[in-house]
């Protein structure tokens, strides 16, 4: 075994997150090649806090992220119907409103004019 592949064997890839203020979500910066998560955040700080300011950094090794392999990622789709609880489900409510408002005054109208 070569000194080169012995090395390489040693690091482990570390994804980089910031967040940029205590209210703002952690996203992904980059990946970099570390033999340890405290050289990655250092490596990570070095590099990143040149580019931007930031009020936190994670370093996460890449072997320990799990995520849904592609044939399972339909498994994410709801079972329910409960699209109600979605925004998206509102977006229309004035003009049910006005639907139904219409339809009322119409049966009104007609009530008043058949008796």
């Amino acid at each position: 075994m070569s000194a080169k592949t012995n090395a390489n064997e040693n690091f482990f890839i570390y994804e980089v997150f910031s967040q940029k203020n205590v209210s703002s979500a952690f996203v992904h910066q980059f990946s970099l090649l570390a033999p340890n998560a405290e050289v990655a955040l250092t490596m990570a700080r070095d590099n990143f806090l040149r580019r931007e300011p930031c009020f936190n950094l994670w370093v996460v090794k890449r072997d320990d992220i799990h995520g849904l392999a592609p044939e399972e990622r339909p498994l994410l789709e709801r079972l329910d119907n409960k699209s109600y609880r979605e925004t998206k489900g509102y977006g229309d409510l004035q003009a049910r409103w006005r639907y139904h408002k219409e339809q009322y005054d119409e049966k009104q109208k007609q009530a008043s004019n058949g008796s």
